[in-house]
């Protein structure tokens, strides 16, 4: 056995999970830099009984763009993996992406997650990443939505629909959110959806990219219940304490409504900023690491730490080291974490104009995080 679970169940910020006797607190980090930024990386399991985060980390998505990931998973770890492994891919091949509308292509990169994987295609992708394929029934870690009599999945492009035993699976009941930052020049498009969270530093003011999507919010909530949903203590259906993800089926299965106004879904929120030399760096983070610190109070102890370490990921595992509780008796600092920051390289080529603009904060792009 890798690890020893102690005998009772915990309520997780997503669903039922285990915790271990001790954390597993070795971490996997990576740095890499180019002309644009620099980046580091780590990624912890700690107190969880199993890891279910994943990462992507792509400084040359091509020739001018750079993209960065986090996805944490819940329910397991498979559709997590999927998409560090296919959504950054989705993006490049949309065709919006090729007219340089960025915004777009992810966009509908994280809907194309959900389409991916259903059916036979979908299942084996599935049964490859989940490492745990029963040997007698052929059960994907318990993930697999059992599907009513009739239902199939019709396949685009290249990822073509197969005949198979698994035709007619239609996805995981597992899921993940996905907070994803792609750089092009001067541009930074920030695309998010459940709790994982993407903040900039400017001038060491600590500004929200991305929005928690908590059943709390009016929008969510509206079109939790309009979808035949329903919020039980703090609960999605009394289980999903987020709103949006990748994955989880069970919330997916209105076929009179579109994938954006489902229970649950992937459909996310979009941002795009410009970015100036007042710009210091920008971290994604899994909500294991929010739970713990605000926005501000993570910037304000990385600036710190960058006045005498130099190596990003040394960084991040230092924030996991000052998150990890020191039991599980609170819940908070026992979650996986997974953290990537970024590093901008000066100068940042805007102009003038945008410069001035983006002085005079859009509320509705930028939200200060001081206060949190």
């Amino acid at each position: 056995m890798r690890f020893r679970p102690v005998g009772f169940i915990v309520i997780s910020g997503k669903k039922m999970g285990t915790y271990l006797s001790t954390p597993k607190t070795e971490k996997f980090s990576e740095d890499g830099e180019n002309g644009r930024v620099k980046y580091g990386l780590s990624s912890m399991q700690g107190w969880r009984a199993t890891m279910e985060d994943a990462h992507a980390a792509l400084p040359d998505l091509d020739h001018s763009t750079s993209f960065f990931g986090v996805y944490d998973g819940h329910g397991g770890k498979v559709v997590a993996k999927f998409c560090a492994k296919y959504l950054h891919r989705q993006v490049l091949k949309h065709e919006a992406y090729s007219s340089g509308d960025i915004e777009t292509s992810v966009e509908k990169s994280f809907i194309r997650m959900d389409e991916m994987m259903r059916g036979q295609r979908g299942w084996r992708e599935l049964s490859v990443l989940g490492d745990r394929i029963n040997k007698f029934s052929g059960v994907i870690e318990s993930l697999i939505w059992s599907p009513r009599g009739g239902e199939t999945s019709h396949q685009l492009d290249e990822w073509a629909f197969e005949e198979g035993p698994h035709s007619d699976f239609t996805g995981p009941t597992s899921g993940c959110t996905a907070c994803v930052a792609i750089m092009r020049n001067n541009q930074l498009i920030v695309a998010n959806a459940g709790d994982s969270r993407c903040v900039i530093s400017r001038k060491g003011e600590a500004y929200n990219l991305s929005r928690d999507h908590k059943p709390g919010l009016e929008v969510e909530r509206d079109r939790i219940l309009k979808a035949g949903g329903f919020i039980h203590a703090g609960r999605v259906n009394g289980s999903l304490n987020l709103t949006r993800a990748i994955g989880d089926m069970e919330f997916k299965q209105n076929k009179f409504l579109s994938a954006e106004k489902q229970i649950v879904t992937a459909n996310p929120d979009v941002n795009t900023v410009e970015l100036c030399d007042d710009d210091d760096f920008v971290v994604l983070a899994c909500d294991g690491i929010w739970d713990c610190m605000s926005s501000q109070q993570l910037v304000d102890f990385v600036h710190e730490q960058l006045k005498s370490e130099s190596k990003l990921s040394t960084i991040c595992e230092r924030v996991f080291d000052k998150c990890l509780a020191p039991s599980t008796s609170t819940g908070e600092g026992c979650d996986n974490m997974t953290m990537i920051l970024v590093q901008f390289k000066k100068p940042i080529q805007a102009s003038t104009a945008e410069a001035q603009e983006i002085e005079q904060v859009d509320e509705g792009k930028l939200k200060n995080a001081a206060d949190e």
